[in-house]
């Protein structure tokens, strides 16, 4: 068995991007997603009556490029993610990526018009 200690410095050292990737690679490699128990206490307390198709809550903010203009688009993804410096430039140079997930329609709508006021090309999905 590994030694837990390590294991956790050794994840202490990540970034907030290496982070992120290291769940999405979990998740893939285990079946698993971290929105289940979510999902499944929300099908919980709806009983058999769950609908079939209900409408969308939660959206997720795509920055699908940078329209030239990346160093405005670095600023405004440091705003909206309080990334660092390294991390915001990774996210937009690595486009097209999640700038937020499972948020409102709302707030998605209002980070895509921040995004693209700033030069940048966001998809909401």
């Amino acid at each position: 068995m590994a030694d837990l200690n390590k294991l956790v410095d050794a994840l202490s050292e990540l970034t907030v991007l290496e982070a992120a990737e290291l769940s999405k690679l979990l998740e893939e490699k285990w079946g698993v997603t971290a929105a289940a128990p979510v999902a499944v206490a929300a099908a919980g307390g709806a009983g058999a009556a769950a609908p079939a198709a209900e409408e969308k809550t939660e959206f997720d903010v795509i920055l699908t490029g940078d329209g030239g203009k990346k160093i405005n688009v670095i600023k405004e993804v440091r705003a909206i993610t309080n990334l660092g410096l390294t991390e915001a430039k990774a996210l937009v140079e690595g486009a097209p990526k999640a700038v937020k997930e499972g948020v409102s329609k709302d707030e998605a709508e209002k980070l895509k018009k921040q995004l693209e006021e700033a030069g940048a090309t966001v998809e909401i999905k």
